[in-house]
């Protein structure tokens, strides 16, 4: 079994090598970390479906973590707001330390599996909820233990990490082996073995998204615009789609209160109830929609 305490190849003499062939190498084991992802694309795919039924269902999807992998789930959990419009209160964060561990990180924290029961109890998960696990070395005390209380509760676990057999990945629903070997500085997970979670994270929420129908053509329609640059993009995002004005994509966002996927149908020429019965009648996915508002002249819907 591989560790990510193992020696890398390229670490040996490392201190002495020339600035740029140190980056050089740095850069050939962050890429070659990235190739664990392939074989782990079925069942990502399986947690993706699997967290996307969760929040369709009316559950939570929780993220958990420690040090430098829990500031992987953590990233992915606060982006799940801004990029899809999932409300904050739909994915809560379990982080080792609390909020004091994101300015000072100390290993204390990640070993108390005490401070996890609390956590888990503060979050209150329950069945119906889901809860993505992340630690590089499956081990980690407080993610192992969020992990077997949420089993114990009734939460589906997905464990992201990066040794396989691993106490995380042998208790979860759903395992994700991220096999990205030793690191270039020994046991620095947060070089190769935290840039393939962030990508895994990066991945299995963008299919979330997808699921939920909060992405068309490519478009993040779900998105909730709460400052200048949002707003902006939401009217490129329903021109873009509905291919109008600037100046009447500006005008349906603002009958339907900034709300992407109904304003895109108003562009098309629906009334702001109409979209929202649309939207309705389809789950919140816009192809569907589109599809209903002008069945002779059918959109490029996403079959989902």
């Amino acid at each position: 079994m591989t560790s990510t305490e193992d020696r890398h190849p390229a670490s040996a003499n490392l201190h002495a090598q020339d600035p740029q062939d140190a980056l050089v190498q740095l850069l050939a084991a962050q890429v070659a970390a990235t190739g664990s992802l392939r074989a782990a694309v079925p069942v990502m795919s399986d947690a993706a479906l699997r967290a996307a039924a969760v929040l369709r269902d009316g559950g939570r999807l929780a993220y958990a973590g420690a040090g430098s992998a829990g500031l992987m789930a953590l990233a992915d959990c606060l982006e799940l707001a801004g990029t899809f419009g999932i409300p904050p209160e739909r994915t809560p964060m379990l982080f080792a330390g609390g909020t004091q561990a994101l300015l000072h990180l100390t290993g204390m924290a990640e070993d108390d599996p005490a401070t996890a029961a609390t956590d888990f109890a503060t979050v209150g998960l329950c069945r119906g909820d889901a809860v993505i696990c992340v630690s590089a070395s499956g081990g980690t005390p407080y993610t192992v233990e969020v992990a077997r209380l949420a089993r114990a509760a009734g939460v589906q676990v997905i464990a992201i990490a990066n040794v396989a057999d691993s106490p995380l990945l042998t208790g979860a629903d759903i395992p994700i082996l991220l096999d990205t070997g030793p690191e270039v500085v020994t046991g620095s997970t947060r070089m190769g073995a935290g840039t393939a979670q962030k990508i895994a994270l990066n991945m299995i929420s963008t299919l979330i998204g997808l699921e939920l129908g909060h992405v068309y053509d490519g478009y993040m329609v779900n998105v909730r615009a709460d400052n200048a640059k949002l707003r902006d993009r939401s009217a490129r995002i329903v021109s873009g789609i509905a291919q109008c004005s600037d100046a009447d994509a500006r005008y349906a966002l603002a009958a339907t209160g900034g709300e992407v996927k109904p304003a895109v149908l108003v562009a098309f020429g629906a009334s702001p109830a109409v979209a929202q019965s649309l939207l309705a009648k389809t789950g919140g996915h816009l192809g569907p929609a589109l599809d209903r508002l002008m069945p002779t002249e059918p959109a490029q819907a996403h079959q989902r």
